[in-house]
């Protein structure tokens, strides 16, 4: 139920972003503000719709992602069965990201239409038991309907991105003519929508509570019992993420993955969809010795 009502709350807050876009365009743009919000009401509502059933597939697309069969990965598939088992749940589809950025995902709207994925480069990286702790918690996030509401918020924050800067640089450099309400108001709504589109993805990022990133671990540590090879595998990939950022996709769609993938400096950081990683590390390994501190 609480996966639910996060979405329908993305859903409200998005759409609200895509209304109040369409009443400043109608306005200032078009002259005609009901045209404006009627507009942009039915294009979020069309958004709301492909986000929902075909977040999926938008976002595998955007990082690449091929699906394999178990000929193709039959380690990979052995351990994601394993995992999927012991979390009885349905076996997801398999997926590989060609980049040795070394990180994991998951995706889908429910278990029934889940895809784990991995990268090239967590494959060569970590031990076998490293990449069970991790593919268990990205099978956690499939359990507890996290990926829904990760793949809307990754799907709606990159399309109000888009949107934004469109207008806005349409505005600026082609819109003028167009204007009924003199240049000034043209530049000011320009600038106002290339401020926001950063803006709304965060405000998305933001709207997944990092606790869901603690919930992962523990399930997923508990599923196989090995939390400290989880608590090594965050270790690992923290660094090598850091020293090898991934230089494609969206940073709107960063709470996907086990660990942050994208360059960042501090201030980015403070508004990670991600809880600190020592922190992450430290409650695993205290979860090894008996005290659980979630």
């Amino acid at each position: 139920m609480g996966a639910y009502l996060r979405t329908f709350a993305l859903f409200v807050l998005l759409t609200g972003i895509f209304v109040v876009f369409g009443w400043a365009i109608g306005t200032v743009w078009l002259g005609n503000a009901v045209g404006g919000v009627v507009t942009f009401l039915l294009l979020a509502g069309a958004m709301n719709a492909i986000a929902y059933f075909a977040s999926d597939r938008i976002v595998l697309w955007s990082y690449r992602a091929k699906l394999v069969t178990e000929a193709e990965a039959p380690g990979l598939y052995r351990i994601v069965r394993q995992v999927t088992q012991q979390a009885n749940l349905p076996m997801p589809k398999v997926a590989i990201i060609p980049t040795q950025t070394p990180n994991a995902m998951a995706t889908g709207r429910n278990p029934q239409h889940a895809v784990v994925a991995v990268t090239q480069g967590i494959l060569s990286l970590l031990s076998e038991d490293e990449l069970r702790g991790v593919l268990a918690h990205e099978v956690s996030h499939v359990r507890n309907r996290d990926i829904l509401v990760m793949s809307v918020a990754a799907t709606l924050a990159g399309a109000i991105s888009f949107m934004a800067r469109m207008f806005g640089w349409n505005m600026l450099f082609g819109g003028g003519s167009r204007d009924r309400n003199g240049n000034a108001a043209t530049l000011i709504l320009a600038l106002v929508g290339m401020i926001l589109a950063p803006i709304a993805a965060i405000l998305v990022q933001l709207a997944i509570s990092r606790s869901r990133e603690y919930k992962a671990d523990y399930s997923g540590a508990k599923t196989i019992g090995q939390p400290l090879a989880l608590a090594s595998a965050l270790e690992k990939l923290e660094v090598a993420n850091r020293r090898r950022p991934l230089t494609f996709g969206s940073p709107a769609s960063q709470s996907l993955f086990i660990v942050n993938p994208f360059a960042a400096g501090a201030f980015v950081r403070m508004f990670s969809t991600h809880p600190p990683i020592q922190e992450r590390i430290a409650r695993l390994r205290a979860l090894a010795q008996g005290v659980d501190n979630y």
